[in-house]
């Protein structure tokens, strides 16, 4: 049997998509497209394994099927042979098959499929997934015939080009991959570390960790990897995403990380030597009464306004790092780094000495949203000679752009990482500054206060005043959204009949 290629991988996975056009929206092609995949990937590893079993015991039934010799126990009543018999009630016979599968995987598959409505025949009619299976049945993904390199890189595929459909909401579970890449690469993990995603979405940050390794000929098997993910279906795709790439010592929970963090010890938060994280931009409905008063002790510089839980999320990450190995990169909005309604937590950030590096990379990283990111290094114990120091880059002209998607070439992510090691200032590119420096600044950690953008034409002083004369104009429509929502909640509160009265 032959390898597939990865042209032909593509097609086969992007082929099963198009079948569904014209029954369900785009940006549900993934809770359907993703649990096929996994099972017919499950049940043909299955096979495999049962003939090398079979080969090895000179064709012993019973001893091919005991458990020891299977990654994952597959039912014969719910093994995708079975389920391609069915011509009625198709949906039904798909959805029963996945939950004795997890069922008989309890430890480690149990949720792993998601909630889809299989069953619904006005979206899923038995004709249409009927060609869906014969599909995917169209080839065999055993291990011999898709590596495991070579299935993740292709669901990886999956995954950008479902994010490409689905508009803003990419967002929840997919962060552009070169700036994942960079970001590790700055954090650089070692063996036998623990790496952490506080909000993990289809888990790309978390492989980025075992990628960075391989890439070096370092052992990876032994990463402990940890992610939690509020969405159901997003959570299902992370776990998914690390079995296809032959990943099994992980452990992803779904749930809400501000309002219930699942990884604990005891009356404390679990730490970790690493955490990535690009967490949801300044979401609104969350819980801050709680937080004020956080059983985790996670409010350490403070309560961050309703409207934005940014700074939530981020004493979140620093409690969660270890006091000796701990880093994290998060990658945010500038407007974390200057915002007025949270300069008192700010202060008492820039106070606490973990903040090592402040990156601004340029615009369009942010998956389908125009504005300019930030990443953040976070470093709890930094070395002597970067204590009480900030290492500040600007690197918003570092973008390429092609076929109208934007992107960290190979040599921009090694031009930024090697500044961030080299921790040195460079003209118009990267500046060291003191905290006593940045206290003075009103702890602002603006990026256009400390650097010029790299390869401007104008002068230096120029520069500044258009970085500067952009930031006011971003502070000014963060106050007008601000004065507009509280404007809102005071109408909403009068007694407008009592009101018209007089």
């Amino acid at each position: 049997m032959t390898t597939i290629t990865h042209t032909q991988l593509e097609s086969y996975l992007w082929g099963a998509a198009t079948l569904l056009r014209g029954y369900i929206d785009a940006g549900d092609y993934k809770q359907f497209i993703f649990p096929l995949l996994f099972y017919k990937r499950l049940c043909d590893v299955y096979d495999e394994e049962l003939a090398d079993a079979l080969d090895e015991s000179g064709g012993d039934q019973e001893y091919a099927a005991l458990p020891e010799q299977h990654r994952f126990q597959i039912p014969e009543d719910a093994h995708w042979k079975t389920t391609r018999t069915k011509v009625k009630n198709v949906g039904k016979a798909i959805q029963d098959a996945l939950r004795v599968i997890e069922t008989a995987n309890p430890d480690t598959l149990y949720g792993v499929f998601g909630d889809a409505q299989w069953t619904n025949k006005d979206r899923l009619p038995d004709h249409m997934l009927r060609e869906l299976i014969e599909h995917f049945s169209s080839q065999t993904l055993s291990l011999s015939n898709c590596p495991e390199d070579e299935l993740g890189v292709g669901y990886e595929f999956l995954i950008k080009k479902f994010a490409d459909d689905s508009g803003h909401t990419a967002a929840e579970f997919y962060t552009n991959r070169t700036v994942v890449h960079l970001m590790t690469e700055m954090l650089e993990p070692n063996p036998g570390e623990s790496i952490y995603d506080p909000t993990c979405g289809s888990a790309g940050m978390l492989l980025s960790a075992v990628a960075h390794l391989r890439r070096q000929n370092k052992e990876w098997r032994n990463l402990r990897l940890f992610g939690q993910e509020r969405n159901l279906l997003t959570s299902a795709i992370g776990r998914m995403n690390l079995f296809l790439h032959g990943i099994e010592d992980f452990r992803i929970v779904r749930g809400d990380t501000l309002a219930n963090p699942a990884f604990v010890e005891g009356d404390r938060l679990m730490q970790f030597d690493m955490v990535l994280a690009n967490p949801p931009y300044s979401i609104k409905q969350w819980d801050r009464d709680a937080w004020s008063a956080d059983p985790w002790g996670r409010n350490i510089y403070g309560t961050p306004p309703q409207g934005r839980a940014d700074y939530a999320f981020w004493q979140h990450i620093i409690k969660s790092m270890k006091s000796k190995s701990g880093r994290c990169a998060i990658l945010f909005p500038h407007g974390v780094l200057f915002r007025n309604e949270e300069q008192s937590m700010r202060e008492k950030l820039v106070a606490h000495d973990v903040v090592e590096c402040v990156l601004g990379l340029g615009p369009n990283l942010f998956y389908n949203s125009p504005m300019e990111a930030c990443v953040v290094i976070c470093r709890m114990d930094k070395p002597k000679e970067r204590k009480n120091k900030v290492l500040f880059i600007n690197a918003v002209n570092e973008v390429t752009r092609e076929r109208a998607q934007s992107f960290l070439s190979d040599q921009q992510i090694e031009k930024i990482a090697r500044a961030y090691k080299s921790f040195q200032d460079d003209e118009g590119f990267s500046a060291v500054i003191d905290s006593a420096s940045i206290k003075k600044n009103n702890s602002s950690l603006s990026i256009q206060l400390y650097t010029s953008q790299n390869g401007c034409n104008n002068n230096s002083t120029s520069a500044v005043s258009k970085d500067q004369l952009k930031q006011a104009v971003n502070l000014w429509k963060e106050s007008s959204e601000a004065l507009r929502e509280s404007m809102d909640q005071m109408l909403n509160s009068l007694d407008v009949a009592s009101f018209e009265r007089k």
